[in-house]
């Protein structure tokens, strides 16, 4: 990891990134289940920060090094000395070596920086990539594969007249930390409204929320069929035929989008009114001998009684006098409070996620992977007045895209969110957290240990 220059747009001069490999996003790694991958991750980047940082903030305190870093690979099952965790920081001029085994499902993961206290802005400076996961059975259904499979990884930017990257702050030295950033523009693989030239066949789009916080309202401006055939952790029982999809920072959508009646025209990717990239369509005649088999894979549903055990976990935002977001927790506890979810090897449990906020937020939880059970409405108010559940509503199933194996859930405000995981395959302390990267920061963020 170092800092580079990369033109985002053929009008902009290059703008200052920090980068895997040279380029944002980094270099996609593919791997085979089963096989083991070892990385050796080395920080070169410079001792100062070209982002605000906030010594306010948990983790970021002035006595600690400007710059640090550490890799988290999102989605995989790792030891805890693998895994990334906020606190294994470490500065420039310093490496590490990772050795992830791969021992599970194929699926879409993506590697980020992960530093307590400023992984916010490392990854706004340009520190992500995709780690694609292949297995046999996958391999096997003949989806749209090599030149025919495209990754999307999107992220939305600010960025100055002369295309230096800007990050905002709240107008005080001493507390430049700002709940939410959004960007005027959105990169698509590091660049701005790209054009990506396809044949009149299907395609395979593994696409990523990247962003710092915003969601994805993604469609095609012809209204072109979105089939949906994975989600974060791999594919769905079912392809799911789809016009529009959301999608929240960390959440990744497995897609197969046919151009085959386009030929010599083109496609536009949208975020709702706005076009992310276009699609141009060569005007030739093509074989396409991929498929989408209607049938993808065995996903058995986790039910409530799966569970040996039930959490009820609170997600809390607390504000000053005129309102604006001072601090964001979990359970109403903060990073270095002691550990209160603690889980045995092998167990499975079933989290309530009560968002007591008007925000929704994408909880992810490290090392696991998850389904979600159901969302169900209730009354906020009595909650936090005599801190007792009262529905308002029956429960509302997960639609058909959001069936399969999850690692990030989008926890509706007003709801109780309800995700069922088993705590498999390695013991120690792991986190959970808010991906909205500022709530993370401050300090939506709290560590799990499986014992």
């Amino acid at each position: 990891m170092a800092e580079s220059a990369q033109k985002l747009h053929r009008d902009l001069p290059p703008t200052t990134l920090w980068t895997y490999g040279g380029h944002c996003p980094g270099p996609t790694i593919e791997a085979r289940s089963g096989e083991p991958v070892e990385v050796v991750w080395e920080n070169a980047l410079p001792s100062k920060h070209f982002l605000p940082v906030d010594h306010a903030i948990c983790g970021a305190e002035a006595d600690k090094p400007e710059v640090r870093a550490i890799v988290h690979l999102h989605g995989a099952k790792v030891p805890r000395k693998d895994d990334g965790f906020p606190e294994d920081w470490y500065v420039p001029g310093k490496s590490r070596r990772h050795r992830y085994p791969n021992a599970q499902d194929a699926a879409t993961l993506w590697y980020h920086d992960h530093a307590m206290g400023i992984n916010r802005l490392n990854m706004y400076a340009g520190l992500m990539g995709l780690y694609l996961l292949r297995d046999e059975h996958e391999l096997s259904l003949g989806l749209p594969s090599g030149e025919q499979e495209l990754p999307l990884v999107l992220a939305d930017r600010l960025l100055r007249e002369d295309g230096r990257l800007y990050y905002p702050d709240s107008g005080d030295a001493k507390a430049p930390w700002v709940p939410e950033v959004f960007g005027n523009v959105t990169l698509v693989n590091g660049a701005i409204l790209p054009r990506a030239d396809v044949q009149a066949r299907r395609y395979r789009l593994r696409v990523l929320n990247a962003a710092n916080g915003r969601f994805y309202h993604l469609r095609f401006r012809d209204g072109r069929a979105l089939q949906v055939i994975g989600s974060d952790q791999g594919l769905l029982a079912a392809p799911v035929s789809m016009t529009s999809l959301f999608l929240a920072p960390g959440e990744r959508a497995d897609v197969v989008v046919d151009f085959a009646d386009l030929r010599g025209g083109h496609a536009e990717l949208m975020n709702d009114a706005l076009p992310l990239m276009r699609f141009a369509v060569g005007s030739g005649m093509v074989r396409d001998e991929s498929r989408v088999p209607q049938v993808l894979r065995d996903v058995p549903r986790m039910t409530e009684s799966s569970a040996s055990s039930t959490r009820e976990l609170t997600l809390d935002e607390y504000s000053d006098c005129i309102a604006t977001p001072m601090l964001m927790l979990l359970n109403g506890k903060r990073w270095h409070d002691p550990v209160t979810e603690k889980v045995k090897l092998g167990s499975t449990e079933t989290w309530s996620l009560v968002n007591l906020t008007e925000d929704t937020h994408p909880i992810h939880l490290h090392l696991v992977r998850f389904q979600i059970l159901d969302r169900r409405p209730y009354d906020v108010d009595e909650y936090m007045a005599k801190k007792t559940l009262r529905y308002l509503g029956p429960a509302q199933e997960p639609p058909p895209h959001e069936r399969g194996w999850k690692d990030v859930v989008q926890a509706y405000p007003g709801m109780v969110t309800r995700i069922v995981a088993t705590f498999d395959g390695h013991v120690g302390r792991y986190a959970w957290h808010c991906h909205l990267a500022e709530h993370e920061a401050n300090e939506m963020m709290r560590p799990f240990e499986v014992v």
